[in-house]
């Protein structure tokens, strides 16, 4: 506790960032941040758009970037990321910015952030292009939790060759977030063809009867096959159950060389 205070009166560190460090999280005019999420969890925090204005949005990411060295928000609309742009290059002139509009997505890297390198991989899978929103919201963060990320999309089940053809791809991964809606098959169908992970995340596509995602949802939690279920359109949940599993995933195979070097040595 001297070492942050020592560094917050020699204006090394800011309020917020003392504040981080003491109590694990940020005030800010927009509400409270969860800065130590990630060391708790092995989870990023990341700023929800929804409901929220612009201004809180750019407030919370600047205060993400100041205490953790990276920010990520989902769920965006054009006039958050514009507002959250503006305030970052003010503020943050040396902070790298990524962004994708279609999945409402901005991520920034501080100068000094250094990212996570996990020895495991992710695919993130579609069905169709109306699936690609959640499914790049769960990419992108397996990818900020250090897992290697591929997307393999359009092998919907309606032409079935599509996901048979593409088979041998997806065994090589350690894990799999297939996203489908309508029915929902899709997961349930990967998972009796693969002998990895997969999380299921229903999309908020089809019309009718059991639309909104919703028959999608229940035929997953239906499945006769084994797999993990998320909400609809719950990509980052998707992508958070797929890093945590490439973290433990890595931490075995990091334990198993270090075996092995050791009775190569003895």
């Amino acid at each position: 506790m001297r070492d942050i205070l020592e560094a917050l009166a020699a204006g090394e560190l800011t309020p917020e960032a003392a504040e981080s460090r003491l109590r694990g999280y940020a005030t800010t005019d927009a509400g409270r941040f969860d800065a130590a999420r990630e060391r708790r969890s092995g989870v990023p925090e990341a700023v929800l758009g929804d409901g929220k204005t612009p201004e809180e949005v750019a407030d919370l990411v600047g205060t993400s970037l100041e205490t953790t060295g990276r920010a990520i928000a989902t769920r965006l609309g054009n006039r958050h990321v514009e507002a959250t742009r503006d305030r970052l290059d003010d503020e943050y002139p040396d902070a790298s910015v990524r962004t994708d509009g279609r999945a409402g997505l901005l991520v920034a890297h501080g100068p000094e952030f250094e990212p996570t390198d996990l020895a495991a991989g992710v695919a993130a899978v579609t069905a169709g292009t109306a699936d690609a929103v959640p499914a790049a919201e769960a990419a992108t963060i397996a990818a900020e939790m250090g897992a290697s990320v591929t997307r393999i999309d359009d092998v919907g089940v309606a032409a079935l060759t599509r996901l048979t053809d593409r088979v041998e791809d997806l065994r090589t991964h350690d894990v799999l977030v297939v996203a489908a809606g309508r029915e929902g098959a899709l997961p349930t169908v990967t998972a009796g063809l693969v002998d990895v992970p997969v999380v299921g995340l229903p999309v908020s596509t089809g019309y009718g009867h059991g639309g909104e995602g919703e028959a999608a949802l229940s035929g997953m939690l239906q499945s006769c096959t084994a797999l993990t279920v998320v909400n609809v359109d719950a990509g980052f949940t998707a992508g958070a159950q797929a890093g945590l599993i490439a973290r433990r995933l890595d931490a075995a195979r990091t334990d198993a060389d270090d075996t092995g070097r050791d009775s190569t040595d003895g």
